[in-house]
């Protein structure tokens, strides 16, 4: 007699959590670009570049706009909006999968927080492998200030433009520069949803309800330690500005997903539970 297996991989793949999770990662970041550039700007900002130093987030957005107009403000927002949308698809198509995997095809149990955090790691990497090429396409668009003077090869005029100048002058190593600090980033991702699944657990619990019930609401650098000219501070460049920025767009992105998501697999199961927050 055969033992019993867990359900296929594949079985558990659902288009609902990437359909969400594209609705939010593109709804946050329409809402939000301004402040994901202006962290990038600050980020980069050395004191020792010919381009624009700011001197605090007042001073940076009336920079921006005066030399750059508001289109300025919104530079990279296309290829960000690609890479949001289809990161945190991916994201929640990929975690979903693989904690509904873990869980043998019962999504009433609970697997605890390591385990969350290990199947939300999981889903980071693969996720970080299909999109770091549109990040780097991003944060250069970002970057790109007015009258610069630059290479034709490093002017781009767009996303697709990037993409193409990249890969032809540097390859594909291009495409994934960034990639190693880009693994370790892949840990925040994984506290944010453990804390996420872990605090959804506890209201469900709360309520009386199962564990899946929906919530329903509304200059070239060496390596990542090359600190020579800025010392430690350099690496929390932009902190601030990223602060204003990620709790809004957390809860913009998980409010949606959790929305949407629910709406669409109301449809095949109507009488699915729904918390009203």
């Amino acid at each position: 007699m055969k033992n019993p297996k867990a359900p296929d991989l594949l079985k558990n793949i659902k288009y609902e959590h990437l359909l969400a999770g594209v609705t939010g990662g593109v709804t946050s970041t329409l809402i939000l670009h301004p402040l994901d550039l202006l962290k990038i700007r600050f980020a980069v900002s050395d004191g020792r570049s010919p381009n624009p130093s700011y001197n605090n987030l007042s001073n940076a957005v009336h920079t921006i706009f005066r030399q750059e107009g508001f289109k300025g403000l919104y530079k990279g927002v296309t290829p960000n909006i690609w890479g949001s949308g289809s990161a945190w698809g991916f994201y929640f198509l990929f975690y979903n999968t693989i904690k509904t995997w873990i869980q043998q095809g019962n999504t009433t149990k609970p697997i605890g927080p390591t385990m969350n955090m290990v199947a939300a790691a999981e889903a980071g990497i693969l996720t970080l492998v299909m999109t770091n090429p549109v990040w780097v396409v991003k944060t250069r668009l970002c970057l790109q200030y007015a009258n610069d003077k630059v290479p034709t090869s490093k002017r781009y005029s767009g996303m697709i433009d990037a993409l193409h100048k990249i890969y032809s002058v540097e390859g594909i190593r291009g495409l994934y520069k960034g990639f190693v600090p880009g693994m370790f980033g892949v840990s925040h991702g994984a506290v944010q949803f453990m804390v996420y699944e872990e605090m959804k657990s506890h209201y469900t619990q709360y309520y009386d309800l199962p564990l899946d019930s929906k919530l329903v609401s509304l200059p070239p650098y060496l390596n990542i330690f090359h600190f020579r000219y800025e010392g430690y501070k350099g690496f929390y460049k932009g902190l601030s500005v990223n602060m204003i920025r990620v709790i809004p767009a957390t809860m913009i992105t998980f409010g949606v997903y959790e929305n949407v998501s629910s709406f669409l697999f109301s449809r095949n199961k109507p009488t699915s539970p729904v918390i009203n927050s």
